[in-house]
């Protein structure tokens, strides 16, 4: 009975996944460390290793550390996915990061208009964040990301889409055990283009993405922490999708994890080394593999860094 109810939650959300997977951004909705992807993407209450804004700026204003990180993902059809993040604590009750994420495909076979090949091509998509957070109290911050957009086709090299967009995040702590987060995600993200470098009467166009609200939390249990989150996709007009998200991780004698979950139309498994390499519990390996409704597989590898 289990098997059947899972399958079936695979193939709704991969039917749901189909609906947005198609709007602009979608590199930034595909996750972006090891440890977040094998949890299913449901961060929204979590902190993410060496990636404290990604999922909710509002996480920043909780750091104590300064931390690094840096991840990249092996896709199936020659996609890439990679970022590198820097956040630190501003004492006594803000934080203060920024991240840089980059997305594409190579080995793209030119053709002309005779259908002949011509030279290999590749696509790029790429975001600047600087995020702030902000302890409103003890327990409560509220955070922000602020986004530098561009993507570029393999068309020719002066045709690129440019733009900016944000993120608003809240955090809420209950207790030591459990966790509450909100997130607006890409408020009025957005590449604007312009064909006139293409074509005689080319014009100015732009391409928004997807606004997804979010509401997540996480509880720990003994050596188990589980998280999960609903979002709720629009295309700043009217409902498009829902997103469940779930994952869990089990940690042996704070060395050693093993995760699974299930999010963003993708099932994953991985595995977390801790160790010390300068202090105590200071460095941070993970890998994760993940396969989607359409067996698209990737490979995931990250590390962080905390002093």
């Amino acid at each position: 009975m289990t098997q059947r109810i899972l399958i079936i939650i695979f193939l709704v959300t991969g039917l749901f996944a189909q609906e947005w997977a198609g709007f602009s951004g979608g590199f930034l909705r595909m996750g972006m460390t090891a440890r977040s992807i094998a949890m299913g993407g449901a961060f929204t209450a979590e902190d993410d290793h060496g990636f404290a804004a990604f999922f909710n700026p509002a996480g920043t204003a909780f750091l104590v550390r300064k931390q690094v990180g840096f991840s990249y993902s092996d896709m199936s059809l020659d996609r890439r996915l990679a970022g590198t993040s820097f956040a630190t604590p501003l004492p006594p009750t803000a934080g203060l990061g920024i991240a840089w994420v980059s997305a594409g495909v190579t080995d793209i076979q030119g053709r002309n208009s005779a259908g002949e090949k011509t030279e290999m091509m590749q696509t790029s998509e790429d975001a600047f964040m600087v995020t702030f957070a902000q302890r409103i109290l003890p327990w409560l911050s509220v955070g922000a990301n602020i986004k530098i957009l561009q993507h570029q086709l393999p068309v020719n090299e002066e045709y690129e889409g440019t733009g900016i967009g944000f993120d608003i995040g809240f955090l809420f702590k209950s207790g030591k055990a459990t966790t509450f987060g909100l997130m607006i995600q890409d408020l009025s993200s957005n590449y604007q283009w312009n064909t006139g470098a293409l074509y005689a009467e080319g014009r100015a166009y732009k391409d928004n993405f997807p606004t997804i609200y979010r509401a997540g939390t996480k509880f720990l249990y003994k050596s188990a922490t589980i998280v999960a989150d609903a979002g709720f996709i629009t295309d700043h007009e009217k409902f498009i999708s829902f997103l469940p998200r779930i994952g869990a991780e089990y940690a042996y004698q704070d060395i050693y994890y093993f995760r699974g979950g299930f999010g963003n139309g993708r099932i994953a498994f991985g595995w977390g080394l801790e160790y010390n390499l300068l202090t105590d519990h200071d460095s941070r390996i993970d890998y994760t593999f993940s396969m989607d409704w359409a067996t698209q597989t990737a490979h995931t590898l990250s590390y962080a860094f905390n002093f």
